[in-house]
């Protein structure tokens, strides 16, 4: 049997980053996306061979799905097939509701909801030529409930769950299991562009029931769960990874 061979979109970094390095470390050999941060992906990559596996960097902007196609086309050239897919990336302007502008809005529902449609596409005809797959995306709290300044985003990672939904039962008779996991606030460099940043953190250090915050660590657990045969029972959930935070009035 080939190697199996793992694609995390947004990996240079992050949560991305840190479940890329866990697939290595499973075995899988890595797909290295990014969109901007070259340098960052390059020292990911060297981290994965580092392991024992191998790394493939590609740059691609997934809102763009001319850029997606032309990643696939790479992914299936270097390795003829795809075992896993672990939707990361995501963008967003964070404004309050009357300052939003429609280039806001579709940039961030381009990134966040759009790119796992069509990405979702792509990874299907590589993963049935194998008998199947597993595909993870990444959503945040602020797809249920109220965060300042989060109003597009909250609404792009709304419609990636409901994606999640309708790519796990379409998807299901090619062997492809779909699922999405939600996270709390997470201190990643992505929390850097959230104006309420230092507000958010304290929130979830001082209210989280669990007595901590989320680290990136929690969530790259859920998805090694999710992408584990343990799970297989489990399709189109959104498995909330919070510490107890969004069940507080």
């Amino acid at each position: 049997m080939s190697q199996k061979v793992a694609l995390v979109t947004g990996s240079s970094r992050g949560i991305g980053k840190a479940t890329a390095l866990r697939l290595a470390k499973e075995g899988y050999d890595i797909v290295i996306n990014y969109a901007r941060s070259k340098k960052a992906a390059l020292e990911t990559a060297e981290e994965i061979e580092a392991l024992g596996r191998k790394a493939f960097v590609v740059k691609a902007n997934v809102g763009d799905v001319s850029k997606i196609k032309d990643m696939f086309s790479q992914i299936n050239e270097e390795f003829g097939r795809l075992d896993v897919f672990v939707n990361n990336a995501a963008s967003g302007v964070q404004r309050p509701i009357m300052e939003l502008e429609e280039n806001h809005w579709d940039w961030t529902l381009n990134i966040n909801s759009k790119a796992l449609l069509f990405c979702a596409q792509e990874a299907a005809k590589l993963m049935e030529k194998n008998g199947g797959g597993k595909i993870v995306s990444i959503s945040s709290l602020g797809s249920i409930r109220y965060l300042k300044n989060y109003t597009v985003v909250g609404v792009s990672k709304a419609a990636l769950e409901a994606l999640t939904r309708y790519l796990a039962v379409e998807l299901a008779p090619k062997g492809i299991i779909v699922n999405a996991v939600s996270g709390g606030a997470v201190d990643t460099d992505a929390l850097k562009h959230f104006p309420n940043r230092e507000e958010l953190l304290q929130e979830a250090k001082e209210k989280t029931p669990a007595g901590r915050m989320v680290e990136e660590e929690d969530m790259v657990n859920c998805v090694m769960f999710l992408l584990s045969d343990q799970s297989s029972m489990i399709r189109g959930q959104t498995i909330i990874v919070d510490g107890g935070i969004s069940l507080l009035v």
